[in-house]
């Protein structure tokens, strides 16, 4: 199905030819890369945090090519889409990227020569003058695939980022990480601002990583988050964490009861706005610490801290006509924001 089968929004589902997977990449890789720049000029986020934040958005945006690559030419298996509050790849999707690469050097192995595929493609193009078919075609990306991507910069299910010291007023060091959550599939970006107890923080680098990977690796509510690492982390004193979800992006391809997502197909359908035009939720939720208790027995008294929860931050990113839509279709959530919808550039698509 090509880009023109795509009708009726709520009857598009999944992604199944290359039209489609060249489609949904470039409005990805759209999306996250105006995101980063408005998310700087906005001041949504510290300096810091913007660069740590760019790094996984870009590790995002790179998974997803490798997909449009795994894929485009494959007749067999489709990429999978998370249809209801996401936007997003199925959190598998990820995960069979990192087993594919994992055994690259096996696949490899079995890949026909470089050589032969290019003197087989000119001679079809050029002698033969006729298109080269889908199983040329797929034996040429999976070569791509196999020979180009590295398995290091795939979105993992959890990412850990390292600890580094700052001059905060939350604390002296800072620590962030990002998941891909399972239940929503939607990536989450973490921030830990805190203060250590210990002489040298390398020698608790190792605990502070592991314990967040047990306790911080999926959506959860941020006291229970907070309490959990608090109380796992005795030389630890955390002040401030901060936590991004990213998505819904609402689109062409989303199917659920979003209201967002519904204004977007309702006037996809009624051809007020494009093809590809696109939503994208962003919210930041953070708790601080607003003070300390002691608990435990006389000889082994744990400091914790006091949590208090602020409101979230909300945002939508989106373009000018998309913008004026909400504002007809939508007002009451346009309302619950903490600004207005911040604008971003139209995704033109080829031939238009």
């Amino acid at each position: 199905m090509s880009l023109s089968d795509i009708v009726t929004p709520l009857d598009a589902a999944s992604l199944n030819s290359s039209e489609q997977y060249k489609f949904y990449h470039k409005m990805v890789d759209h999306v996250l890369k105006e995101l980063i720049e408005q998310v700087k000029e906005q001041n949504l986020l510290q300096d810091l945090e913007i660069t740590f934040f760019k790094q996984y958005c870009e590790l995002l945006i790179y998974s997803i090519d490798a997909m449009r690559i795994k894929y485009m030419y494959d007749e067999e298996e489709n990429m999978k889409i998370d249809l209801t509050d996401s936007g997003f790849p199925n959190y598998l999707e990820f995960r069979y990227l990192v087993n594919d690469l994992s055994l690259k050097e096996n696949y490899i192995n079995k890949l026909t020569n470089i050589g032969e595929i290019k003197k087989d493609f000119l001679n079809t193009l050029i002698k033969e003058k006729q298109h080269v078919s889908k199983r040329k075609m797929y034996q040429a990306t999976s070569i791509v695939y196999y020979t180009t991507v590295e398995q290091r910069y795939i979105f993992k299910q959890y990412i850990q980022g390292k600890i580094k010291q700052v001059d905060s007023m939350h604390g002296k060091y800072v620590v962030s990480w990002s998941f891909y959550d399972i239940t929503y599939n939607r990536p989450f970006i973490c921030f830990m601002y805190f203060d250590y107890k210990g002489k040298d923080i390398s020698d608790y680098t190792e605990k502070i990583y592991d314990t967040l990977q047990v306790s911080a690796d999926r959506s959860m509510n941020l006291d229970s988050m907070a309490f959990a690492i608090d109380k796992k982390l005795h030389n630890v004193f955390p002040k401030l964490i901060k936590r991004i979800d990213l998505g819904p992006l609402h689109n062409v391809f989303a199917k659920d009861e979003n209201s967002i997502t519904h204004a977007v197909l309702k006037g996809i359908s009624a051809k007020t706005i494009d093809l590809a035009s696109f939503v994208l939720s962003f919210k930041i939720d953070s708790i601080n610490s607003k003070s300390s208790f002691k608990e435990g027995s006389f000889l082994s008294k744990q400091e914790l801290q006091v949590w208090h929860t602020k409101p979230s931050q909300k945002y939508l990113f989106t373009t000018h006509r998309v913008m004026q839509m909400l504002y007809a279709e939508v007002p009451q959530i346009i309302d619950t924001l903490n600004q207005p919808p911040i604008m971003v550039k139209e995704l033109i698509l080829e031939g238009k």
